[in-house]
């Protein structure tokens, strides 16, 4: 049986908080724990008008919170995910969705493989707006008849945050490979699929790296040594670093969707530069430590294709400069989308 949480924004018009505006915009926190936060961060940083998206640890009485203490189960913190957003661009009540759409809400031990108090899930609200969302959403789901069990998920009063460490922020674009075979190997994935499957089996298109031989006849001498041989253009010389039309950028080799139009910005470097990418999915970071310093290399995941390097110099929110090659991308303006089957980015743009 597929059910529906959409009609849940309707129902709960007006009952939203509206935070002190930033730099024009609206700005509101959410803070949801959803098991392993490596898994919670992609699902949300992909909506249209969430800021940030930080791992952390919430729920505990301790005053201080990382994950040595965390792991061992016995502090009462959740491991969770904080959220800024702009209410007028995405409500709670989506917000909301999503998360139920990431979880077990029958499991009250944990998440899937995980076990213990830290894996549990919450949500806690920030304010009687959001408690009323919640309660509302959580109600509704265990009406829908979807599970056959009492839906374990508690709403809780908002309790100090702390963020995780590093190396979890982000998990899944720097260890893009653990990642997705943590979330299989769970069970998560596979729990995913069965329980949303419109919602997780929507995409129809599949992106594949052909063989060196076709690449060879089909790339220009500059995409090939760019793509398979991290090459370099020259700056201020390439297709696409002034380009200011509305699309969206994908691999030459594979056609994967990699960054949009939405988030490039003028970097003054003479190469393509963009905040964030489209599909984080897509987009995995290694470790480059030639020309005698370290940098970190961005390629594609399903084309295998070196498109440039990231760097902590962008501009908000998320403070990233993805700085690529031309060579590496094909542009697909907006009124081609439908045309080549990229049409679920239309409202995106």
């Amino acid at each position: 049986m597929y059910f529906s949480l959409t009609f849940l924004a309707v129902l709960v018009v007006g009952l939203g908080c509206v935070a002190p505006a930033v730099a024009g915009e609206q700005k509101e926190v959410a803070v949801f724990g959803g098991g392993c936060f490596w898994c919670m961060e992609p699902p949300f940083e992909e909506l249209e008008g969430v800021f940030e998206v930080t791992a952390g640890y919430a729920g505990g009485s301790k005053e201080t919170a990382d994950y040595q203490q965390v792991s061992s189960g016995g502090t009462e913190h959740y491991e969770a995910v904080r959220v800024f957003y702009d209410p007028a661009k995405v409500s709670y009540a989506q917000l909301l969705e999503v998360f139920w759409r990431q979880i077990d809400p029958t499991d009250s031990g944990g998440q899937f493989a995980d076990r213990g108090s830290q894996y549990k899930t919450a949500i806690f609200y920030q304010n009687e707006g959001q408690r009323e969302l919640a309660e509302k959403s959580k109600a509704a789901l265990a009406a829908s008849g979807l599970f056959d069990r009492p839906i374990a998920t508690k709403v809780l009063p908002a309790v100090p945050f702390y963020e995780a460490e590093e190396y979890h922020q982000d998990y899944y674009r720097k260890n893009y490979s653990h990642y997705a075979a943590y979330k299989e190997g769970s069970g998560r994935q596979t729990f995913l699929e069965k329980t949303w499957p419109r919602e997780e089996k929507s995409s129809k298109k599949q992106y594949a790296k052909p063989s060196d031989e076709e690449l060879r006849r089909r790339l220009t001498p500059l995409q090939y040594q760019v793509t398979r041989k991290e090459g370099t253009e020259p700056a201020f010389h390439n297709e696409y670093w002034d380009n200011k039309e509305r699309g969206i950028y994908v691999d030459v080799v594979s056609g994967e969707p990699l960054f949009s139009s939405r988030d490039k910005f003028d970097s003054g470097t003479g190469w393509p530069s963009f905040s964030r990418p489209l599909e984080p999915k897509n987009v995995v970071e290694k470790k480059d430590r030639g020309f005698f310093t370290v940098r970190t290399e961005v390629r594609s995941v399903h084309g295998d294709s070196h498109l440039g390097h990231v760097f902590d110099d962008g501009p908000p929110p998320t403070g990233l400069r993805y700085c690529l090659n031309s060579a590496a991308l094909r542009f697909i303006p907006v009124t081609k989308l439908k045309e080549e089957g990229y049409e679920e980015y239309l409202n995106s743009l």
